[in-house]
């Protein structure tokens, strides 16, 4: 019986141990790192991208889904989500033909020109939420065609056995592995992201990464603010981003509760996160119902390779199963939190290579 592989695997050893590695994909001046070739129990594959809290929502394990219950990773690709984004970013892609490819056809999808958006700004624009999910996504999966056109870049590509992504990343992900083509991949995380700025908007809301303390204490913290705001107001934990490092969601009262007190429980600092609301909180339930019809229409595949799930922090391989995951994760994370253990990615994986823009990430993990 498989072990659930929380993701909270972006731990400090996690987030520092690749940092040469993600480096050849954001500066192409630098050599790539000499990785042995290695190879899992799964095929390989070298096609290029067509590409504490409590636990509320428990994916029962059908048959259909039972692929990946004995996979035994060695080398995983990191897709970041949203806030990673930075100006300049992409730039790269211009100077490979299947990355350029990749911005065209996101182009025709979103109806401008998103690489000129991304090196361009300006930043505000960048931020938005609406723009700045198809602009990782895309960035992301062109990052992989520079590091592909590179020497050594298809065989390190090719000994990816299993992927992961924070988040928007997990669409990502799916889309490395296969699940669905880069195009469909693209019109979901569009979708995505209108519909949780749409469930933003509706509320004022925000999350915060509250960074030097562990989950009893940082779920100590939010009780403590939550005794000063309304209800509408509370906060909860979120997200775990590595080991110190907890995103707290809810409204703006809330979360400005929980920066006034930080200091008093100890924590390090706290850092606003660069997205529209209280993402991954009971306030995008609005966004799930668009998430869920949309995903419904979208034909996934089997992945090729295990796909971390940010909801219950398993690889799953019913396309059903996956449908439905991508769906609650933009509400729910907390099934995966409380798996930050032994039982982790960085102690199952020898190599763990970050794709994409980190922006942020790499600072405070």
């Amino acid at each position: 019986m498989r072990s659930p592989l929380p993701f909270s695997t972006l731990s400090s050893h996690f987030c520092t141990m690749a940092s040469s590695s993600a480096c050849c994909l954001l500066s192409p001046s630098l050599p790539l790192p000499k990785l042995p070739r290695r190879r899992g129990p799964h095929r390989q594959w070298g096609s290029r991208v067509s590409m504490s809290a409590s636990v509320r929502f428990q994916q029962p394990v059908a048959a259909a889904d039972s692929l990946f219950n004995d996979y035994s990773p060695s080398r995983a690709f990191l897709f970041p989500g949203q806030g990673a984004q930075t100006l300049g970013m992409g730039k790269e892609a211009q100077g490979v033909q299947a990355a350029a490819e990749l911005f065209e056809k996101a182009n025709n999808i979103l109806g401008f020109n998103l690489l000129d958006v991304c090196t361009n700004g300006p930043k505000e624009k960048l931020d938005s939420t609406v723009i700045s999910q198809p602009a990782i996504y895309v960035t992301s999966l062109a990052a992989v065609e520079v590091l592909r056109a590179r020497d050594g870049g298809q065989d390190i590509i090719s000994s990816v056995d299993v992927t992961c992504g924070l988040s928007l990343g997990e669409y990502t992900a799916l889309a490395f592995a296969g699940a669905f083509s880069f195009e469909d991949g693209l019109k979901l995380v569009k979708l995505r992201g209108e519909a949780m700025q749409d469930a933003a908007d509706a509320a004022n809301s925000a999350m915060v990464s509250v960074i030097g303390l562990d989950s009893v204490k940082v779920q100590l913290l939010c009780d403590a603010a939550n005794e000063e705001v309304d209800e509408k107001d509370k906060v909860q934990i979120a997200n775990f981003l590595c080991p110190g490092n907890y995103a707290v969601s809810g409204g703006v009262k809330g979360v400005e509760a929980v920066e006034a007190k930080a200091k008093s429980f100890k924590a390090r600092m706290t850092v606003r996160l660069a997205v529209a609301g209280a993402f991954h909180t009971s306030f995008m339930e609005p966004a799930v119902s668009r998430l869920e019809a949309a995903l419904a229409a979208t034909d996934i595949r089997t992945p090729r390779i295990p796909v971390i799930s940010n909801v219950d922090a398993l690889p799953h391989s019913d396309p059903d199963t996956i449908k439905k995951i991508l769906a609650r994760q933009a509400s729910d994370f907390s099934s995966s939190m409380g798996i930050d253990g032994e039982d982790s990615l960085e102690q199952r994986v020898a190599e763990k290579l970050r794709i994409g823009t980190w922006q942020g990430y790499s600072r405070y993990c």
